[in-house]
């Protein structure tokens, strides 16, 4: 019988019965301490995936399966919770399996296997866990249950993934049900072609596709074969004896596959069904179906709603020509791994972020320079100037640019669109007016390009009454929460930001006043209740 036409009759299966094949499947044991349920559960243990993504729906043997590989398939394991607590449910299963717990150590978090295996566990709680895992090179590394720990640090756990041990092959293990914030959206566009509805080329339960980072962005190649970058692009028809070996880029597979509860006869002899069937909605059709897309609620205190960032989204298309542009936000790299973010807004237009290494792009003139390449149109260059940005805004203003450094952290005098509330700082103002002008209400026609980064980045703040001011989280805050700093977003909540054009100011009085007239040869324009005052002097 295959394994097709035996699926078929199980759906006509009593209780009785398959309680009776539990009992069976229980009994047909050898040597081998464990072995995976057919179907889904030995697609995964067998994958030949780099990264392996497992589940989709509760009851589908993800710490099963998660515990059969550390047991069977590798000698050096980790396995990470968002907490410490959580790994005792990966205890209490291996327990069961090895019939002990000799070579356990619960304080240091290791234990000694049976087989001379060595299983690590680990909680990546606060901000800077990961980093105790630096240099420790494991060949089987578990997420479990990924979607609730953060997208920074499991990336940089995953960078030593690897082994010394000749034959023995290195593997990432990701479980996971659907998720039920924001936050663990990023699993979404990690295994996109599986589990993103939208994207271009799906594919199917298991299928290998390979992807590499190229400038710190995910990047979907055809195949595993390596390549250099040349002039830009891919190239693989090259010598290896010509380039640094750092410089040839070698792909990494994924997969996902996904697993229910009805994958599982041991589960499906109890009452786990039911129990399932009675939950609530909308965690019924997550946890019961997989349903990635239900249930994907904000919090109540994020400051724009997700469904305003998709409808935004949904009505950008590619412009060609592009309207003249007005504005520019400029995001500067704080060093490591941070992008210098540029976006520019051409009315109620915004085109493709442009995003640069701060490896490459580290010195006040190079960023001045990638800002200057990507103006046009006069248009006025808006750019966080706290810390590392004076820099470059220095060397933009010796450039004769136009531009208006912006330091957040200054006070707001302004109120929000109902007049009532107040801001704690700029930095509120500028997240709270994005949001107003994103509301559908609003009817703006806010056009933002479809970025996966963009998203996440402008969903991400959160913010808390202070009084009668409304407070937006810090860029410190927001790494803590979620672990990264929202670079994306910020350069687009600056360039949202309305400044006058000079050019257009100074055609519009040189028109009132004679041609020989220019309201920027002296030091200030008159107004503002009889101060001097020049945009192009904001700091």
């Amino acid at each position: 019988m295959t394994e097709v036409e035996f699926r078929e009759l199980e759906r006509y299966f009593t209780d009785e019965e398959r309680s009776e094949l539990a009992s069976l499947l229980a009994a047909d044991i050898d040597d081998t301490p464990w072995r995976p349920l057919p179907g889904p559960q030995t697609m995964a243990y067998h994958s030949e995936a780099d990264i392996v993504g497992f589940g989709g729906a509760a009851g589908g043997g993800k710490t099963d399966l998660a515990a059969g590989l550390a047991l069977t398939k590798h000698k050096r394991s980790l396995f990470t919770r968002r907490e410490k607590a959580q790994t005792e449910g990966l205890v209490q299963r291996m327990t069961e399996l090895v019939g002990h717990t000799k070579g356990y150590n619960s304080m240091k978090g290791i234990w000694r296997l049976p087989a001379g295996s060595l299983l690590e566990l680990a909680g990546l709680d606060n901000e800077g866990d990961e980093r105790r895992w630096q240099g420790r090179p494991h060949d089987l590394k578990i997420f479990d249950e990924v979607t609730e720990q953060r997208e920074a640090q499991v990336r940089f756990v995953m960078g030593w993934m690897r082994t010394n041990e000749p034959g023995l092959r290195s593997r990432v293990l990701m479980t996971f049900n659907p998720p039920t914030t924001s936050e663990g959206r990023w699993v979404i566009a990690f295994f996109a072609p599986w589990l993103d509805p939208k994207h271009p080329n799906p594919a199917g339960p298991g299928e290998l596709r390979w992807f590499t980072t190229v400038k710190g962005k995910d990047e979907e190649v055809p195949d595993g074969r390596s390549f250099v970058i040349l002039d830009g692009k891919r190239v693989y028809d090259f010598d290896p004896d010509k380039h640094a070996r750092e410089d040839i880029i070698k792909p990494k597979s994924r997969t996902f596959i996904p697993a229910r509860l009805t994958d599982n006869p041991y589960y499906m002899a109890g009452d786990y069904m039911s129990t399932l069937q009675a939950l609530p909605e909308p965690l019924r059709s997550q946890m019961l179906k997989g349903d990635f897309s239900a249930g994907m609620n904000d919090s109540e205190w994020q400051v724009i709603p997700t469904e305003w960032v998709d409808i935004a989204m949904a009505r950008w298309t590619d412009r060609s020509p592009k309207p003249a542009m007005d504005s520019l936000g400029v995001d500067v790299a704080r060093g490591g791994d941070d992008k210098n973010v540029i976006i520019a807004r051409h009315d109620h237009w915004y085109d493709r972020p442009k995003a640069y290494d701060a490896k490459e792009h580290k010195t006040g003139p190079q960023v001045a320079g990638l800002v200057i390449a990507a103006t046009r149109d006069h248009a006025v260059v808006h750019i966080d100037v706290i810390g590392i940005g004076a820099s470059p805004y220095d060397f933009l203003v010796e450039a004769n640019q136009d531009v208006i450094g912006v330091n957040v952290a200054e006070g707001s005098g302004a109120r929000d669109k109902s007049g009532r509330l107040g801001f704690a700082n700029l930095r509120s103002e500028l997240w709270w007016r994005m949001r107003e002008a994103l509301d559908p209400e609003a009817n703006n026609g806010i056009a933002l390009p479809p970025d996966p980064r963009l998203r996440a980045d402008l969903c991400a703040p959160h913010w808390k009454p202070k009084g009668p001011l409304i407070q937006v989280e810090s860029r410190e805050e927001i790494f803590k929460r979620i672990g990264r700093s929202p670079d994306w977003g910020t350069a687009c909540v600056l360039a949202r930001m309305e400044t006058p054009k000079r050019h257009d100011l100074q055609f519009a009085m040189r028109k009132r006043q004679g041609s020989e007239y220019d309201p920027f040869a002296s030091p200030g324009v008159q107004g503002h209740g009889g101060r001097d005052y020049d945009p192009f002097a904001f700091n």
